[in-house]
């Protein structure tokens, strides 16, 4: 560029979104700008992440918003010195694919390796500085393979484990569903009452790292969400208890039924225990009762889902076997009961109705006893059974508080703590009950029937049993040309993938046939994005100690417990395998809230609803910018308003990226999505709102080019301005004000990005700058040279939220983009040497006055009350003069 601005320059005046993001982003990719080496920098490292998507063919604002915060963030980072890596991959597996391959007839693979080539072209026109040479699928047996890998050395070490699990099976589609796939106890696609069956399941033993994973979210304090923190504690659920052991022969044999509980003060108010109806004692009960057997094979009809379980109605049956009572030796009858799953615990519990909601609601249907054990304070149902009765309904006396026992005998008058200990030191010499921690947090279930997953590297031998694949033999490659039709796992009728040969004995043998939970891929791919190339190591030590943990992690609080439960617990696996260092995988977490829009529908004839897209109607919009009218352009009548919601498919309220980048172009959507509200809150979409971002940006370049016109018109050289060279000191009131404000926006945006994690006040703050800049409207050579420190400064902000605009700009103006560095704040600047403090009479402003900071309120008072703007309004008796420092003196007349 030449060192003076031609005139040629300054005329460009028309701002063209397209054609200047077409031609920066060209300009990345060519210089490779933001690809960056594992070799040891000089310069600090920083690692920025968001959850990579699921590949579904088309960006949502949910990947837009996501995506932007990371990216904003990654730009100030490198202003600021820091050689960043901010990559990107694909969650290529899952069900979604399958499901997409039965309706179109055609292989996952190509279905989805299609998508991520169209949305890898629409992250790309959002201008993200994103690493592409670190790209990868999970989906690929590049990355997949070492999956398999760990899995394997899990195995060795026992981690991995073989057992009959009880899931949700689907007899018409032979597949096993998710919870979320029962929809009012029956099949999403078959519509086929859901059975409870018993298949075999790998299993990683998650519950080996429980304590761990609860107790290292302490370091995590301050740098996720609390809420987050909570979610996870909350799910892993850490309870001290005991377990009581209840005798009981059968066949002969002396057995006990072992029982949780972290209420063992209530031990005493027991009047019956419920099994599951695959516990060995309803087993029993069931080959001696065929009423009984066809109630167990009922109860494993249904979800196995805590919440639905929780729903369902409770109901069961007297096997007319009983157990002894540990403390009273009394017999207690065992009942088989629908809301206890053999799955959790050991498949019983010990029901307390008098102190326990879903054991009296079960005590009072059938009739069994209830005896109070807990002290009940007086009234203390008072208002339940009131609510009750107003509503014509039972009321549930429960009492699950703590208190002081009665009706124990003994251990009366004890509190909670005193009757655990009594009652252990009684039963433990006994073995009959003893100290136990228990989790909520189960075993991680991996298998799936599923086709499109990666293929779990075991082989099912009749002489061997389970062998697992030699790692000479890894990849276990996943075939791609299949067209899944829905019913079951179609691996299993793959000869080619089946038939195998026995590591061990060399006899035939076969695969196995499951595939992994989706999960897995997306537990370890923010390692490997370290060394995505590496084909020696699942990830390169070198690598890892350069760039984990992740500095930023950013995405939605939908998955806060399940994928960041799973990562973290596959850290300390690749820990504890020494290919990673570190406790936790990522140092800091920001949960970006859901982006809402409007919905417009029809209720029809036959009362079904009919949602519309924003563009096909016509809104009218009050002063506030709420809609208020709303036609169908179709046949201009009138469409109902409907809720602010969160943007989907079946309410017709998503806004495609590409169709609003066409309109106002990434620069302007990126600022839209960060500065309308916080990057953790809600964000409501508006297209109208988006005019006020669109409005900024080509104030901003109007400035920029009046701005070069001026220099141009003076005939001063680009690459000679440097604020430096400028006396500071002898600046004009208009001046120091722009300078001070530019220095005070320079401090603000570093402490809201840096410190503050505030992403949309950085933008109010340009914003304001912008505005100074069009006021201010001095002439000649040191007014252009502070005109110029503004505006260059301005523009390297801007830069990490609209980078386009903000590097072609200071392009034109002479910087070089590449070695960009974040303004550095000029303490002096912002000293004020004079401010601007209000006078009024009697409350009312008539003037204003300059005058030195923090000056003497006596001297302020005489050149307020002899400024002629005031002194005319005294006209009576002065009875009062306040001073309020550096703001205002208010002069009290009257008469």
């Amino acid at each position: 560029m030449s060192n003076a601005v031609t005139a040629d320059q300054s005329e460009n005046n028309y701002y063209n979104p397209q054609e200047i993001e077409a031609a920066q982003q060209a300009k990345w990719a060519t210089d490779k700008r933001y690809e960056v080496g594992n070799e040891p920098s000089d310069k600090p490292s920083r690692y920025m992440l968001s959850m990579f998507p699921y590949p579904s063919g088309k960006l949502h604002m949910g990947h837009v918003r996501n995506y932007t915060i990371s990216d904003v963030l990654s730009r100030y980072y490198r202003l600021k010195g820091y050689e960043v890596m901010q990559p990107m991959g694909w969650d290529g597996f899952g069900l979604p694919a399958e499901n997409a391959a039965i309706a179109n007839q055609t292989p996952p693979a190509a279905w989805t390796f299609a998508n991520i080539d169209n949305m890898r072209a629409q992250l790309k026109l959002l201008g993200l500085s994103i690493d592409w040479s670190r790209e990868f699928a999970t989906c690929s047996p590049e990355y997949y393979q070492w999956e398999q890998w760990l899995f394997l050395q899990l195995y060795k070490k026992g981690l991995v484990y073989k057992k009959l699990a009880t899931v949700n099976w689907d007899p018409i589609d032979n597949t096993v569903l998710a919870n979320e796939q029962v929809i009012d106890g029956k099949g999403w696609r078959s519509g086929a009452p859901v059975e409870k069956r018993d298949i075999p399941m790998y299993y990683f033993n998650i519950t080996d790292y429980a304590d761990e994973l609860l107790d290292d979210l302490d370091q995590l304090e301050g740098h996720w969400p609390s809420e987050v923190l909570t979610m996870q504690r909350n799910w892993i659920g850490r309870s001290a208890g005991m377990e009581v052991h209840f005798s009981y022969e059968l066949a002969g044999q002396e057995n006990t039924l072992d029982v949780f509980t972290t209420r063992p003060d209530t031990l005493m108010g027991v009047t019956y225990v419920a099994v599951a109806a695959e516990h060995p004692l309803a087993q029993y009960a069931s080959e001696n009762d065929e009423v009984i057997a066809q109630f167990c094979a009922l109860c494993k009809k249904g979800s196995v889902a805590e919440a639905d379980l929780a729903k369902a109605e409770k109901i069961g049956m007297d096997t007319g076997l009983t157990v002894t009572h540990p403390l009273t030796g009394e017999e207690v009858p065992v009942w088989v009961a629908n809301y206890v799953l053999m799955s959790y615990g050991s498949g019983a519990v010990m029901a307390v109705p008098a102190h326990d909601e879903r054991d009296y609601e079960f005590a009072i249907k059938y009739n069994l006893p209830i005896k109070q054990v807990i002290d009940i304070p007086a009234g203390y149902f008072d208002e339940i059974e009131a609510d009750a009765k107003a509503n014509d309904t039972q009321a549930n006396l429960a009492y699950t508080e703590r208190n002081v026992l009665v009706n124990s005998g003994e251990f009366d008058g004890l509190d909670f703590a005193q009757a655990f200990e009594a009652m252990l030191a009684k039963l433990e010499p006994k073995q009959l009950a003893k100290k136990k921690i228990q989790y909520r947090l189960r075993d991680w279930g991996v298998s799936r029937q599923r086709y499109w997953g990666c293929p779990i590297p075991m082989i099912n031998c009749e002489h061997c049993g389970t062998v697992p694949v030699e790692e000479q033999d890894l990849p276990v490659v996943l075939p791609t040309d299949v067209v899944p039709d829905g019913r079951g796992n179609p691996l299993k009728n793959l000869p080619e993938f089946v038939n195998t040969t026995c590591p061990k004995c060399g006899n035939p043998a076969e695969r196995e046939t499951d595939t992994f939970d989706t999960f897995v891929e997306s537990s370890w791919y923010y390692a490997r994005f370290a060394s995505p190339n590496d084909a020696q190591n699942m990830v390169n030590k070198s690598a890892a100690n350069k760039w984990l943990p992740v500095d930023q992690y950013v995405g939605g609080v939908e998955h806060a417990v399940m994928h960041l439960l799973y990562a973290r617990f596959f850290h300390k696996l690749m820990r504890d395998e020494n290919l990673v260092t570190g406790d936790e995988p990522f140092a800091n977490l920001m949960t970006q809230g859901m982006v809402l829009a409007g919905t417009f529908y029809r209720v029809n004839a036959d009362g079904s609803t009919t949602y519309y897209f924003a563009e096909d109607i016509d809104i009218d919009y009050d002063e506030r910018g709420q809609p208020i009218k709303a036609l169908l352009k179709l046949d201009g009548q009138p469409v109902t308003i409907g809720k602010i919601e969160k943007m989907s498919k079946s309410k017709n309220n998503g806004v495609d990226p590409q169709i609003t980048i066409d309109r106002y172009g990434a620069d302007t959507v990126r600022l839209y999505t960060l500065f309308t509200a916080p990057a953790d809150q809600t964000l409501e979409w508006s297209d109208d709102a988006l005019k006020g971002p669109y409005n900024f940006v080509k104030k901003v370049w109007r400035i920029a080019s009046d701005h070069v016109q001026a220099l141009a018109s003076a005939g001063m050289p680009l690459n000679m301005l440097n604020h430096s060279s400028f006396d500071t000191k002898n600046l004009s009131k208009e001046a120091k004000n722009l300078r001070r404000k530019t220095h005070e926006t320079i401090a603000k945006i570093d402490k809201d990005l840096g410190e503050r994690l505030a992403l949309n006040t950085p933008v109010s703050s340009l914003m304001e700058l912008a505005n100074e800049l069009t006021g201010f409207n001095e002439s000649g050579e040191q007014a252009l040279q502070v005109k110029h420190e503004a505006l260059v400064n301005l523009l390297i902000m801007l830069s990490a939220y609209a980078p386009h605009v903000g590097e072609h700009l200071l392009e034109q103006l002479g910087l070089d983009t590449l070695t960009l560095n974040y303004p550095a704040v000029d303490e002096n600047a912002l000293v004020q040497d004079t401010i601007t403090m209000v006078v009024q009479v009697n409350g009312k402003m008539r003037g204003k006055m300059d005058v030195a900071p923090n000056s003497d309120p006596e001297q302020l008072k005489i050149q307020a009350r002899t400024m002629e703007s005031v002194a005319k309004f005294i006209t009576g008796e002065i009875k009062k003069e306040i001073v309020v420092p550096n703001k205002l003196v208010n002069i009290v007349v009257v008469g």
